[in-house]
């Protein structure tokens, strides 16, 4: 095992600061819609707007630091061991099988990761911010802005529940948590390949 400083900084300020301001939105959201009370109809709406402002000026300055290091290319899909993980998720964890894959500093997503986090960005995170845009400046917005926006909220809502579940399933439950609070996460000296374990070598050969 080698401590490597796998998550830089900004990349768990930007985690974290999303997932609160994620959270927020959600309560408020849906306090909105009569859901529940918490804060006050007035106050929910207030609390929305200014964390969606928040979320959104956040997401231009992880925009720009995600191109300017590189980082983006950590989104780019790919179909090599996509069935291994999803196969690992669904029954493989629960028989204590090995992982399909290895993070490493130039592939800390599995292929699953990759594709729900592109998905994220590429549409949900967009159909939210432009909905949600109609809804505070454009007066009478259409009502399938008004379902969309909804959609997108349930959406989040199971990812976030979801996430909370697959962050358990690390070397430890514990170990891909602290790794995204420290920055440092111990990972494993094996040969790798796009974050993945190589095949043994046949018997005989070196």
């Amino acid at each position: 095992m080698t401590n490597v400083y796998l998550y830089k900084g900004f990349e768990r300020f930007w985690h974290w600061t999303q997932a609160v301001l994620i959270l927020l939105l959600g309560l408020t959201g849906f306090e909105i819609h009569g859901t529940f009370e918490i804060f006050g109809y007035r106050q929910a709406v207030a609390y929305h707007n200014a964390a969606a402002i928040a979320l959104l000026v956040l997401i231009a300055f992880a925009i720009f630091w995600h191109f300017t290091t590189g980082e983006w290319r950590q989104y780019i899909p790919t179909r090599r061991f996509l069935r291994a993980q999803f196969e690992y998720y669904v029954t493989g964890i629960f028989r204590d099988a090995p992982h399909p894959t290895r993070k490493s500093e130039a592939s800390k997503l599995n292929p699953l990761q990759k594709l729900v986090y592109l998905g994220l960005k590429a549409l949900v995170i967009p159909v939210m911010a432009i909905s949600g845009l109609l809804y505070m400046f454009v007066p009478h917005t259409a009502r399938s802005v008004a379902l969309a926006h909804t959609a997108g909220a349930f959406f989040l809502a199971a990812f976030v529940v979801s996430h909370m579940y697959l962050i358990t399933t690390g070397e430890t439950p514990l170990s891909n948590l602290k790794a995204m609070l420290t920055g440092h996460e111990e990972l494993k000296t094996e040969p790798e390949l796009d974050g993945a374990r190589l095949p043994e070598p046949a018997r005989g050969q070196a």
